[in-house]
């Protein structure tokens, strides 16, 4: 059993982004120019056979633009997630001194609610915690944590809760721990994973077995495992398989045992072909182990990426 695909608008629905070469993927960001190719990839995404689109408040226009996709097609039987922890601060501009500002608090929560399901109404199906981190008051916020609990109960949502940085594994762990109102109270994480960083396998491994469904982010590694990356061991191993770095590690993270379903986020759909072309490839969850990297070294790497 291999996951499925999912497309994630982090790269569409602002003109700025942490992908390698993002301003060249782009080059109208104004916001007809980025709702239009948002569009573009939507379709072909669909066409493609893609049925869950990942978004989040802090995406710009990303829930904007989803929401007005869904008004114009009605697509049938697709999975809209989104997230809310994060306030757009960048002011529709590729390089400012802060993209988004982090906020867990129950007020957040209240305000970034109302405006999601505003836009996206009961298309929107998972509900997820934006980049859960150690230090995330909301592990310990009882009234956070409550006010999720009834938004699941009431709203007819699914939870969920991403999760980043080196110790996403022990994250993982305590987010399958979470109970309120007597059950579990997430039944979707997000985590990153890719041959680079495989350290939350095992965690996210131990919660697709307590039965929470797994969504892979980030499985290119910001744009290092594409064509344009410097992971020069996989464009070799793509080679020899007859694809592209980016059809490969894809294919690799879409093979692993815990994965439900593992975003693309191409900004293009020359990139989305490019990403997808892979999917029939018949690949060994552990390839390529070879390049991983200790997390602290990954992660480390990962703060330094500028927005383009």
């Amino acid at each position: 059993m291999v996951g499925a695909f999912g497309l994630g608008l982090a790269a569409l629905g602002r003109p700025g982004y942490m992908t390698l070469g993002h301003d060249g993927d782009v080059p109208d960001a104004s916001v007809a120019g980025l709702r239009d190719r948002c569009f573009e990839v939507l379709d072909e995404a669909w066409q493609l056979g893609v049925r869950h689109v990942d978004t989040a408040r802090s995406y710009g226009l990303g829930e904007a633009f989803l929401a007005e996709w869904i008004a114009s097609r009605t697509p049938v039987r697709l999975v809209v997630s989104s997230k809310w922890g994060y306030r757009y601060t960048a002011g529709w501009q590729r390089r400012a001194e802060v993209h988004e500002v982090k906020d867990h608090s129950r007020a957040h929560l209240d305000v970034q609610w109302r405006q999601s399901r505003a836009l996206l109404g009961h298309a929107l199906s998972v509900y997820q915690v934006h980049s859960l981190t150690p230090d995330s008051p909301l592990l310990s916020d009882a009234d956070v944590q409550h006010r999720l609990a009834e938004l699941r109960d009431g709203a007819g949502v699914s939870l969920g809760a991403s999760v980043s940085g080196p110790r996403q594994g022990e994250l993982v762990d305590r987010l399958v721990a979470l109970e309120r109102n007597g059950r579990r109270l997430f039944d979707w994480v997000q985590a990153t994973w890719n041959v680079l960083e495989r350290s939350a396998g095992p965690a996210l491994t131990r919660a697709h077995e307590a039965g929470l469904r797994v969504i892979i982010k980030e499985a290119l590694a910001n744009g290092r495992l594409s064509p344009r990356g410097d992971v020069e061991a996989v464009k070799q191993a793509a080679q020899a398989h007859g694809t592209t770095a980016d059809a490969l590690a894809l294919a690799i993270a879409r093979a692993q045992p815990f994965a439900d379903v593992v975003l693309c986020g191409a900004a293009s759909v020359t990139q989305l072909r490019s990403n997808l072309a892979g999917s029939g490839l018949n690949v060994a969850p552990d390839s390529l182990s070879f390049v991983t990297q200790p997390p602290e070294a990954y992660w480390n790497f990962r703060t330094q990426l500028k927005w383009t």
